[in-house]
């Protein structure tokens, strides 16, 4: 613990008081480091290659182009990511839902010329690739939706059966998937633990996982742990609309995208999940 302390002093300019785990640090070890005088980061320690030199460009990404609240950013490399202490209550009221759906409203007002980003980015630490596409419907069968079934094939945890499946699927996702709208920028990791709230309004987001997407992907992850209900639907709705055909059909459309990077990082019941929503639409 000494040499952790001593790297969190030579980027932080003075040495930590205490120390204290977090959860959510499935990916890279997550600590509190308190000072002396009350002053508060958050560190995440990894090795050559964690991708948290990436995380820290995302949430520096999110701070420079957009208004969502994000912690900030004081050094980045794969060994060490170091923010500011966020403070958080936990609970996610309909007045925080509220809060959500206004400052993701605006966030998906930021549009780009390509579906994608400007580099790969992650997504629970797993490579997310990004190429610039003029096409969503092509980027997400390409990059999303097969991508992540042939990883998750590849690492045995996707039966075979079911990535011939998800072929066919993919052959016709015209039948549901347009080219309505331009490229937004979405968070991209939206379940509710990185979701952080204090006295009824958001306090930040955390562990992006940024592209330019059709907004309505982001829309779909949040139904799909329950991370946002009636209260952030109603007030997005009334910002942004949404177009016929998100809740009949394309929510569970693109909720096989995480759910095909649950199989690939954990596989059990995630695997019996994409089996459903295939039959549902006729693989």
């Amino acid at each position: 613990m000494k040499d952790v302390e001593a790297v969190i002093a030579k980027h932080a300019g003075k040495r930590p008081r205490h120390l204290v785990p977090l959860s959510g640090g499935s990916i890279a070890p997550v600590y509190r480091v308190d000072f002396e005088g009350g002053e508060r980061l958050v560190a995440k320690f990894g090795t050559e290659g964690s991708g948290l030199a990436l995380e820290g460009r995302m949430l520096r990404y999110l701070a420079a182009k957009s208004r969502l609240p994000v912690p900030a950013v004081l050094h980045a490399d794969d060994r060490l990511l170091l923010m500011n202490y966020v403070e958080s209550s936990g609970a996610i009221t309909a007045s925080v839902e509220e809060d959500a759906a206004e400052l993701l409203a605006d966030l998906h007002g930021i549009t780009a010329a390509h579906f994608g980003f400007e580099e790969a980015t992650l997504i629970g630490g797993l490579h997310q690739p990004n190429p610039p596409t003029v096409s969503w419907r092509e980027f997400f069968r390409d990059q999303r939706l097969c991508y992540m079934a042939g990883e998750a094939a590849q690492a045995g945890r996707l039966p075979k059966a079911l990535l011939g499946r998800i072929d066919w699927l993919a052959a016709r996702l015209d039948e549901w998937i347009g080219e309505e709208g331009p490229p937004s920028l979405i968070h991209g990791d939206l379940w509710g633990g990185n979701v952080l709230a204090r006295k009824g309004r958001i306090a930040a987001f955390v562990d992006p996982a940024i592209y330019f997407a059709d907004p309505e992907i982001e829309l779909a992850f949040s139904t799909l742990f329950s991370t946002f209900g009636e209260a952030f639907f109603r007030r997005y709705g009334e910002i942004r609309g949404f177009r016929e055909g998100f809740w009949e059909d394309r929510r569970a459309l693109y909720n096989l995208y995480p759910l095909l990077v649950h199989v690939r990082l954990f596989g059990g019941g995630y695997v019996d999940s994409v089996e459903r929503t295939l039959s549902r639409f006729g693989a």
